[in-house]
């Protein structure tokens, strides 16, 4: 038994040099995330602050124009050194509170699921009133469609569900951030990496 224990133990140790993958792979997923959401706060700022502080279509928030441009400068650089590699764990100190904004202003009222279909919004663990309302809509959709469309076609390559907008997603892109302010950029393919390297280098 002892020989497969150290076999096995140096197998684990043989892929965990891998394990630059790990950041790398997370920074990938998040990147384009924040890009495209601050590029569209970017293309329409005026429209952007206008939601900020509308307080009957929009959230209500003070000095709107500012919390604008913080919201969308803070997600196209996040993006951008989250690609890069770059300040990794400083950057994602300011996306997990942007995120926390978003939750407390846009998702949280929303509950916990992103997306309503009829297997979880009426008895699924997170089902609650507003779920089982979504339902309802999503019911009476489903018979229009079938009785004024083709559904077959319509639902040839998904089912239909409702967007609810929760706080699924957004919670597991802050597990994501947390996790980068912990481990950095990774070794390797991560401007962090080589910019310690070349410190810890030039100090010898």
């Amino acid at each position: 038994m002892n020989p497969l224990i150290t076999l096995a133990d140096r197998l684990l140790r043989a892929v965990r040099r891998l394990d630059f993958i790990t950041p790398l792979a997370l920074r990938l997923y998040l990147a384009p995330i924040f890009l495209d959401s601050g590029w569209r706060k970017f293309t329409d700022i005026e429209s952007t602050a206008a939601w900020f502080g509308n307080p009957d279509w929009g959230l209500g928030l003070p000095f709107p124009h500012l919390q604008a441009w913080m919201a969308t400068s803070t997600e196209l650089i996040g993006g951008v050194c989250l690609l890069l590699g770059l300040a990794v764990p400083w950057l994602a100190i300011p996306l997990i509170v942007v995120l926390l904004v978003a939750i407390a202003t846009v998702h949280g009222a929303h509950g916990w699921l992103a997306l309503v279909g009829p297997t979880n919004g009426t008895s699924g663990l997170f089902a609650n009133d507003a779920t089982r309302e979504a339902v309802t809509h999503l019911e009476r959709a489903k018979e229009i469609l079938q009785a004024h469309g083709n559904y077959d076609w319509l639902t040839q390559t998904g089912s239909f569900v409702v967007l609810n907008n929760g706080i699924e997603l957004v919670v597991a892109y802050i597990i994501m951030l947390t996790a980068l302010f912990f481990w950095g950029g990774g070794r390797y393919l991560s401007a962090d990496y080589w910019i310690r390297h070349w410190w810890e280098t030039k100090q010898r």
